[in-house]
Formats: structure tokens, sequence, C-alpha cells
């Protein structure tokens, strides 16, 4: 593996801990900012929808831009971008300038989330293996790093604005020094670049040389609707997936606390231990998906998840309900990066708006998740809820044959093979 491509991968891990990083800031700070702006939970809920909505834009504008301009410009600019407008939700002291502050936050964070996330799919297909789940782990550790920065500032006393600026102005620095080591963008070929035929050709050799590329347009055309319709498929499966991610994320600690009566030191750690499992699964997927394929990480890892929030759903005990959070953790873990992979490998031309078009419907699904939770508790117990998680992991799993790729075949030729030789041996 030569020096360039080691070094790419190393400053996409830089980017994506970035990422995590400066989002985990500002969600350390949310008590903070809540309550010097004076505005109650449910407008802050409505402020979060903003931020939501200013990352899909962002997403799907950068999406082109990494295509066009590629992701060696994109990605450091993104950075910078996103690191400077970290600092703007510290600012305001009312609910009208904190909302303008989140969507440009958003907006910053949706492009930077894309564009690395384009940029991690090119690093794949240069090393030849899977290495996206290892990416989306370093995700999770800058969260963990935002976490401790921020205790350390809350407890020196300094104001959100004051910690916030320093870790944009620290992610800055980070963003431009980093931005040598990716990879340039992987030329294209345009579609429309179609061999003018000599001057000399017969007209048959013209009208055969016409239906040939005729027949080529209508297979490429083909190609694209089918790709197309593929994406949708996995931006559907990335909604589901990441709705019961955000749904974990703000509920397994009321579960625990509301449901089975939990004090709140205690109940604080469901999340934690979704967390810790979602990190380490992530951490060893890539070898898992190298072995087994995607589609099996996927099917498999749905089923698991599926498993464990029906033990959430149903047991009475503490200890099960760690467990269930555990392996809903640890199922969800591979399943997005496999999807954001296969988005960004099923037209390399295009992978900047392809991976745009999954992430963007996916992080619809992460907002979404709880405000859904939330409503069906108007009609049912909480822990009841959870069967539509049950169910969407389940959906997951049974779709998960849309990652079925060439190399998947040969793979399960070769199993079968091996039965039929053991299952003669033993005659």
């Amino acid at each position: 593996m030569n020096a360039p491509l080691r070094a790419a991968r190393v400053a996409t891990f830089v980017y994506f801990s970035l990422c995590g990083t400066l989002m985990g800031t500002w969600v350390v700070n949310i008590p903070a900012i809540e309550e010097r702006v004076g505005i109650s939970h449910a407008t802050l809920g409505g402020l979060l929808v903003l931020l939501g909505l200013g990352a899909f834009v962002g997403m799907q504008v950068a999406g082109r831009l990494t295509d066009s301009l590629g992701a060696r410009v994109v990605v450091p600019a993104t950075g910078v971008l996103c690191s400077a407008a970290l600092v703007l939700p510290g600012l305001p002291h009312d609910p009208w300038t904190l909302a303008g502050a989140l969507m440009v936050f958003g907006f910053c964070n949706g492009c930077l989330d894309v564009s690395m996330n384009a940029h991690a799919v090119h690093v794949e297909k240069a090393y030849g293996r899977p290495v996206m789940s290892a990416f989306h782990a370093t995700f999770s550790v800058g969260g963990v790093l935002a976490a401790l920065v921020g205790a350390a500032t809350a407890g020196a006393g300094q104001s959100p604005a004051v910690g916030m600026a320093a870790m944009g102005a620290l992610g800055i620095m980070v963003a431009l020094v980093s931005a040598r080591a990716l990879l340039p963008a992987a030329p294209t070929v345009a579609a429309s670049a179609v061999a003018t035929p000599p001057v000399e050709a017969s007209s048959a050799g013209e009208a055969a040389s016409t239906g040939k590329t005729g027949k080529a347009g209508q297979a490429s055309a083909a190609a694209r609707r089918g790709t197309s319709g593929r994406i949708w498929v996995l931006a559907s499966l990335a909604l589901m997936v990441m709705l019961c991610e955000g749904a974990a994320n703000d509920w397994s600690a009321l579960h625990l606390k509301d449901v089975l009566g939990a004090p709140a030191s205690t109940a604080a750690f469901a999340y934690g231990t979704f967390a810790a499992t979602m990190t380490i699964g992530r951490l060893l997927a890539d070898r898992l998906v190298a072995r087994f394929g995607s589609m099996a990480i996927l099917r498999y890892g749905a089923a698991t998840a599926a498993v464990g929030i029906a033990i959430v759903t149903v047991s009475p005990w503490m200890w099960a309900a760690f467990a269930g959070w555990a392996l809903f953790g640890l199922g969800l873990s591979g399943c997005v990066p496999q999807l954001f992979s296969a988005a960004g490998h099923a037209d390399p031309a295009a992978a900047g708006a392809n991976v745009s078009r999954v992430a963007g419907l996916g992080y619809v699904g992460m907002l979404a998740g709880p405000a859904v939770i939330g409503w069906l508790t108007h009609f049912t117990a909480l822990n009841h809820t959870f069967v539509l998680l049950i169910l969407l992991c389940a959906i997951t799993a049974v779709a998960a044959g849309v990652l079925r790729t060439d190399s998947d075949r040969p793979r399960r030729t070769r199993r079968a093979r091996r039965t039929r030789e053991l299952a003669h041996g033993s005659r």
C-alpha cells in the first residue's frame, strides 16, 4: 500500500473525527444555551428541526459540488466553514437569532458530512477492501472527545461561546493541515463523448455505427434508471435504520428511568451501552464485511438489532434491558456504513450526489425517530412504542438483498461446495 493512500485514509479519519467533535461540542452545550436564551424544551425541539433542515439542504448542495469540484476541494472547505460556524449557536440571546445560527451550522455540517463520506468511498475503492465502518467509528470517537472537553470547559465556568469558539478555531487548523493528504479528484469521461466516424466510412458502416450507438445509449439510460431506483431503496433503508438510531439516542435513558424505575444516574448508562457497542461494532465491521460481504452485515446486523430491541420491549429486568440496548447498538453499528458505501460505489461519477440522497433521507429518519416515538407515547406505553423499531429492523433485514453483488455469488457457491463435500465425506 503506497504512502499517499495511507495518508489519505488517515486524513479521512481526521475529518470524520472533526465532524463528530464539532457536532458533539454543540450537543454538550445545548442545556447552557437553552437556559441563556430562555426557551422551553418544546421550542428547542422546533429549533433542532431547523438545524436538521439546514443539514439536509447542505447535503444536497455538497453532493453535487463534490462530484464537480472533487472531494479534495470540498472536504477541507466545508471543514473550515463548519468549524467557523460552530461558534454561532453560542452567541444568540433570543430564539430568532438562535434559529438562524442553527440553520447555518446545520447547513455547514451537512456539507462536511456528505463530502467526507464521498471521499471515504474513493479511499475504500482505492484500498480494494472495506474501510468505511472504521471511519464512522471515528465520528463516534469525536463525539466522546467533545463530551470530555465540554465537561472540562463547563467545570471551569466558561461560557458556551468561549468553548465553542476555541474548538472551532482548532477545527479550522485541523481542516487546513489535513487537506493536502486527501486524494485528488478521480478523472471522469464525459458521457457525451462519442467517437466521430471517419469521413471515408461507408453508409453501411455509418448505419451500423448509429445502430450500435443507439443500443449503447439505451443500455446506458436503462442502467442509470436502475441505479437511481437502487439509490432510493438504499435511502429508504437508511431512513429506517437511522430512525432507530435517533430513537435510541433520545429514549434509551428515559426507558430505564420511566418504565423500569431506574435512578437517573443508572438510566444514563443505557445510552452509554448503546453508543459503546455501536462504536465497537463499527471498529470490527470492516473485517466482517471483507469475510462475509456487506449484504450479510446489513441482514444479520438488522436482525440482531431487532432481537435486541425486542428484549428491551418485553423485559421487566434492568440487566436484560442493558443487554437489549447493547445488542441493538451492535446490530445497527454496521448498517449505515454499508448503505453509504453502496451508494457511493453505485456510480463513481456521481458518488457525492448519491451519498447525499442516502445520507439526507437517513438524516430525516434520525430527526424523526424521537418525534415519532414521542407521538406514539400518547397512545401506549413507551416500551410498547419500540414495536415500531422491531418492524423497521425486520424490514431492513428482509430488504438487505439490495446490497447483493457479483462477489457474493462465488462466496455462496464456495460455501455450498464445501457443504456438499462435507456431506459426501460423512458418507
